[in-house]
């Protein structure tokens, strides 16, 4: 029996990658108009600094995702002023993402549904959590969320054991009886197997698996539209 899915949000509930750019197109524009930085020497220092934070903090480590702290560090090479670009930069970015984005096709109708077979909904992503809570409300996710797990609550990223179990943890049931819904074969699909949980690959964008994956004796479902999820959800219910 299932009890409970849990959904990645980026690249799973919305496409993160429309948002993204026009989040990163914003801030290059006032980077410009305002402080006189060209494109190009934007798109050279953000590179910069999101390998720098990246070595120095480690891929474990939520605040690699933190805007404002790239954002901060882009102003103090640049050696201009934090206020009040800093904030400026910051909402650029993620009102023009949230702005650009939208929920998945079918993904609000597969939680509705899902919720109202009495199966509970949680979130399991990497990610500074404040904006994970704005993109759920933005899209209209957040009325049938009852569980959150950021990495930021967890202290490691996916798919780290720590995070997958806060995950089953908070979901009160049994590994087993929680399906695991991500995008990203090894941190979504391979984690919550690991972890003793189903998993379901949103393999949307046609990727191939991950060459060095070993799944020998281990079994995962993969939807390429949320469409396919309920059904699947259900096969695994009459088991």
């Amino acid at each position: 029996m299932i009890k409970e899915v849990i959904f990645d949000i980026d690249d799973t509930l919305y496409d993160y990658e429309i948002g993204h750019a026009q989040g990163m197109k914003k801030m290059r524009e006032y980077a410009q108009r305002e402080l006189g930085i060209p494109e190009e020497g934007f798109q050279k220092s953000y590179a910069e600094i999101n390998k720098e934070i990246t070595a120095a903090l480690g891929r474990d480590n939520a605040s690699i995702h933190s805007r404002s702290i790239r954002i901060q560090n882009l102003l103090e090479r640049w050696e201009k002023p934090l206020f009040p670009h800093l904030k400026e930069l910051y909402h650029l970015y993620w009102y023009g993402l949230l702005d650009a984005s939208c929920a998945e096709p079918g993904s609000l109708e597969a939680m509705k549904e899902l919720s109202e077979m009495g199966i509970s909904i949680g979130i399991g992503t990497d990610m500074t959590t404040r904006m994970q809570y704005e993109k759920l409300e933005k899209f209209g996710f957040a009325p049938y969320v009852k569980h959150i797990v950021t990495s930021q609550e967890a202290g490691y990223e996916k798919p780290h054991p720590v995070f997958m179990e806060l995950c089953i943890r908070k979901a009160g049931c049994a590994p087993e009886e929680c399906v695991f819904v991500g995008d990203t074969f090894k941190k979504d699909v391979l984690g919550a197997l690991d972890a003793g949980m189903q998993a379901v690959w949103y393999n949307a964008k046609g990727k191939s698996l991950p060459e060095d994956v070993d799944l020998t004796g281990r079994a995962y479902g993969e939807i390429h539209h949320f469409d396919e999820l309920v059904p699947y959800i259900k096969s695994l219910c009459e088991r």
